[in-house]
């Protein structure tokens, strides 16, 4: 078996799901930060839906206008350390409210952020809450979730992120791995045929071995 169906990734998810705690999410291994959220992004949102970022935002600095590519506006927002905030999101939406403009969907943010600060837990509950209340979903950028788990002041773990997004990635480039990512989509809505938008895309990788074999190792005695 190939394309992320072989005995090392099927060994690998068990030990992530270990750690998320939440038996319906999804775990899609992919190769790269970038390739990840272009294809979740992409795949998450209907074509007049935009997404809501930070000024300082990876996807909207240092990814070549891949997701803008695919048609979907990146809605930037002023940012305080890196981090997004709701009443500047709030403003988004009430200048975004008719079929004139794109309809803002998505909340986009990266832990730890670009500029080195962290979402701690109050953070990303207060986030979720207002994107539930706000019929918007919530994408975690985990490329450096490594980093923020380093850090002293971080009371976040893989379970409590499970319970407050409804998607995230578990950053293997940056944290040791030759490469790749850990997509968990938590959102049911979002999961259905997520494989055949991988393949689209280009992402589904013919010997997912690699990318099994690296988070088997990451994921093994508590490493990462």
């Amino acid at each position: 078996e190939g394309y992320g169906l072989d005995m090392y990734c099927e060994k690998a998810r068990p030990l992530i799901y270990e750690q998320i705690q939440n038996a319906d999410a999804e775990i899609h291994f992919l190769t790269g930060g970038t390739e990840t959220n272009l294809i979740a992004l992409s795949s998450f949102l209907r074509p007049h839906e935009a997404i809501i970022a930070c000024k300082t935002g990876h996807i909207y600095v240092h990814e070549t206008g891949a997701i803008e590519a695919t048609g979907h506006k990146i809605i930037i927002t002023e940012e305080k350390e890196g981090k997004i905030q709701i009443p500047q999101i709030q403003k988004v939406l009430e200048d975004h409210n008719d079929e004139h403009s794109v309809k803002p969907r998505l909340i986009y943010i990266s832990n730890s952020t670009e500029l080195g600060s962290i979402y701690s837990k109050e953070d990303l509950k207060t986030l979720s809450d207002f994107c539930k209340k706000n019929n918007l979903l919530l994408y975690m950028d985990g490329a450096r979730l490594g980093a923020a788990f380093s850090s002293k002041n971080y009371d976040l773990n893989l379970k409590d992120i499970a319970s407050l997004v409804d998607a995230f990635y578990i950053g293997g480039t940056k944290n040791g791995a030759l490469f790749g990512e850990a997509l968990v989509i938590v959102n049911k809505d979002l999961q259905k045929d997520f494989r055949y938008f991988i393949k689209q895309k280009g992402g589904l990788l013919a010997k997912g071995r690699l990318l099994g074999i690296q988070f088997q190792c990451l994921f093994e005695n508590n490493l990462f």
